[in-house]
Order: structure tokens, then C-alpha cells, then sequence
């Protein structure tokens, strides 16, 4: 799948993910050990678009399966079509072979364990979920298998890359994460940021994308109820060239600020602390 930390970091940034020696090597282990990635870190520090961009650079076809509270086995694994199972039984009244391949549904861990085609599977935001899920994910991450009672353990083939991420709004089960290498990103330095915005906006001047990374790592310091996410950097920087704005300076930050703060508290602190005009 790699070569090494070096090749992760170069296919990496071939789609325009910028990685680092950490996330690199991290990366690496994973495909070499073949075992699950744990990506752990605050709300949008690109740990859900790192996956998409392994999924990129290895062309392997992404699977996600995204978390919350309530779901359970039928949403995660594999459900029965119970209303073609009702036909059938009406039509033939027997119910002898309604638990077979014909009826079965597949949802997003069946459907990455039963492909043939190089796949990585993205369990993402892992800790919104409720903890029984964890269960769900033993046996999975365990042995790269799954069991339907009707029909049997059902063995990888080809077993998927597979990342778990987790924004640490609740720790995980120890069992989970003996399973898994652990990554923990923070958001980048500012002169990392500037290099992700000038990856992502090209057109954008050197200096202005220095400017907002500064201005953002500034932003994230306070204390918000949401901080910026590396996405809304990239955002500010398109929404500055779609205005027409070549310097960051206090009135185009004020006016702006709904771009990468979307709570009005955090909008008030920002302007407070920062000492901007009322926009």
C-alpha cells in the first residue's frame, strides 16, 4: 500500500493532504501491520479528511460509517429486507430460505469486509456513538470478521484499511484501542496552516495566508465554544479573494469573522478581545 513514512507523505500531499512525520509514519504502520488507526483530536483538524485522503492516494474506495447516539447494529452492520422476506412468504408459505444472500442488507462494516476491491473503511467520530457499538467493533477489528447467526462468520477477503476517528467527547474502551495504533493531531502550526491554505488556495498571496493563520491560531487561543476548524481557515482564504480582499486588516476581520465563528458568544468574545470594530 506504501513504501514508507516518505511515500505516505508524498502520495498524501499528491491530494492535497498536507501530512506530517507523525501522520506519516502513523499511516504507514497501519497498512504494514494491518491494523486499525485510531485518529484522535479536537473537532476539525482533518481527521476524517485524512482518510479521504488515503482513500485518494491508494485509489481504494471509501467506506464510511458515521457515528451517533442510537446506533446499532441494523444501521452499522446488516439488516434483513424483512418486507421482500413478507413476499416471499406470502407468495410461497415457506420461510425455510428467508435468511439467505437474497434478503440480506448490507450496511457500511459488512459492506467493507465483504469487498474485493482495496477499500478503507472510515468509522468516523467513533466516541458519539453509543458503547454497546464498541462491541460491534471487537470482533471486526479483532479478526477482520464478522458473524450473522443465518448464515455464519463471514471472513475478509481482502481485509479494508480501516480509521476510527474521535473527537475525545468520551474515552474509548481500553479493549478498542488495544486493537488500534493511536494517532493524536492537533490543530497545525500556523506555519503549517499557512502551507494547508496555500495547498488548497493556490491563487491565494503567500503573506495573506501567513496573515490568516496567524489571525486563526490568535482566534483559537481565547476561550470559544467552537474553535476554528482547518476548513473554515480555508474558507476565510476563498472568501477573502471572492471580495476582492488583499490584506487581513481589523474591518475585513470583523466583517468576515461569520465565516470561521459561528457562535454569536464567540463572535462577541472576538471582537472584545481583539479589539475589532462592530461589523
Amino acid at each position: 500500500m506504501f513504501d514508507s513514512p516518505a511515500d505516505v507523505t508524498e502520495r498524501l500531499a499528491a491530494v492535497d493532504y498536507l501530512s506530517d512525520d507523525a501522520i506519516s509514519t502513523s499511516v504507514f504502520l497501519a497498512a504494514a501491520l494491518g491494523k486499525p488507526l485510531l485518529v484522535e483530536g479536537p473537532a476539525g483538524v482533518g481527521k476524517t479528511q485524512l482518510a479521504k485522503a488515503v482513500a485518494l492516494a491508494t485509489r481504494a474506495e471509501l467506506i464510511r460509517l458515521q457515528c451517533y447516539e442510537g446506533l446499532d447494529e441494523a444501521r452499522a452492520l446488516y439488516e434483513w429486507n424483512y418486507k421482500k422476506q413478507l413476499l416471499r412468504i406470502q407468495a410461497t408459505s415457506d420461510d425455510d430460505d428467508i435468511f439467505s444472500e437474497e434478503f440480506l442488507l448490507e450496511r457500511p462494516l459488512l459492506k467493507a469486509i465483504r469487498s474485493d476491491d482495496p477499500t478503507v473503511l472510515l468509522i468516523d467520530e467513533t466516541d458519539k456513538a453509543d458503547v454497546e457499538v464498541e462491541g460491534l467493533l471487537l470482533e471486526l477489528l479483532s479478526d477482520f470478521q464478522v458473524t450473522i447467526p443465518e448464515l455464519g462468520t463471514i471472513a475478509a477477503t481482502r481485509r479494508p484499511y480501516v480509521v476510527l476517528t474521535s473527537n475525545a467527547t468520551r474515552e474509548l474502551s481500553e479493549a478498542l484501542k488495544r486493537r488500534c495504533l493511536y494517532l493524536h493531531i492537533e490543530y497545525p502550526t500556523p506555519e503549517r496552516e499557512r502551507d494547508i491554505v496555500l495547498s488548497q488556495v493556490p491563487t491565494i498571496r503567500a503573506d495573506l495566508a501567513e496573515q490568516l493563520a496567524r489571525t486563526v491560531a490568535t482566534l483559537r487561543a481565547l476561550e470559544l465554544k467552537k474553535a476554528p476548524s482547518v476548513a473554515e481557515t480555508v474558507d476565510w482564504a476563498n472568501t477573502l479573494l471572492a471580495l476582492g480582499r488583499d490584506e487581513l486588516d481589523e474591518a475585513t476581520v470583523a466583517g468576515t469573522l461569520g465565516v470561521v465563528l459561528k457562535h454569536a458568544s464567540d463572535h462577541e468574545r472576538a471582537v472584545k478581545e481583539l479589539g475589532l470594530p462592530d461589523a
